[in-house]
């Protein structure tokens, strides 16, 4: 636990055994008759951001504490939690977090459900993972863009599609906190959120370099192409703050 949040701990050596672990798992605890029981693996890639929003009570923080793997991708999260506890974290980049992820599923014989984004965008990524691993089973997609009419359909595809891991971008209402409303009526397979992959996979935006994000100066990048995200220090010097304060009266 780190500032009340849970977070693995998952050197880059052990991450192909505990995602092949977490595989082993889909399908095995499937429960139909009872809906309301959460039967999926929530993946968490947490950022510093989502860190502060999942410290207060509501949906985004019942989507952390219910995940089966919550892996940091933000260098701020990594050093509070040195300076606060001594722990020593492993962060991971978001691409080649899923790509590894990809990786395995194929290698393994498992199959990937696409939802977010609009058509274009979902079909050309939906290509070029195709492109990237062609033995790997696409057992279906679906726009982001829903009415909440649609949705009970939508769900009910995914479940009879029963994929290894539903892999969801944006434009889904509610963005994240929508796998945790529909938990109990999709089927027992990983779910991953992760809000820009499409774009990048459909080559639409790229992604910050690795020597950027390995100094930790992948949200310069974002700045750069959304300068809004500049007030975001705040949030930052919040967090600060916290450490701070937790390192005083010795908390976690």
């Amino acid at each position: 636990m780190f500032l009340k949040v849970p977070i693995d701990i998952v050197p880059p050596e052990e991450l192909s055994n505990v995602l092949s672990r977490m595989l082993e798992s889909v399908g095995t605890v499937d429960n139909p008759s009872n809906p309301s029981l959460d039967r999926g693996q929530n993946i968490v890639l947490l950022s510093l951001s989502d860190l502060l929003r999942a410290r207060r009570k509501g949906e985004y923080r019942n989507y952390v504490m219910r995940a089966a793997l919550v892996v940091p991708i933000s260098k701020s999260i990594v050093s509070g939690a040195k300076f606060l506890t001594g722990t020593q974290l492993f962060r991971y980049m978001p691409f080649h977090f899923v790509i590894s992820l990809l990786s395995l599923l194929e290698k393994k014989n498992h199959s990937l459900y696409l939802i977010g984004d609009k058509t274009k965008s979902l079909r050309k990524a939906e290509k070029n993972i195709s492109t990237t691993f062609p033995q790997l089973s696409i057992v279906g997609r679906r726009e982001g863009v829903l009415r909440k009419q649609e949705e009970p359909v939508v769900i009910e595809a995914i479940r009879k599609a029963s994929p290894s891991l539903l892999l969801a971008g944006k434009g889904i209402r509610k963005k994240e906190v929508w796998i945790v409303k529909n938990a109990g009526r999709l089927n027992s397979g990983l779910r991953l959120w992760c809000s820009d992959l499409f774009d990048v996979f459909a080559k639409k935006k790229q992604r910050p370099s690795d020597a950027a994000f390995e100094k930790g100066l992948e949200g310069l990048y974002y700045c750069l192409r959304n300068p809004l995200r500049v007030f975001r220090i705040f949030s930052y010097l919040r967090y600060k703050l916290l450490l701070l304060i937790y390192k005083i009266f010795k908390k976690t």
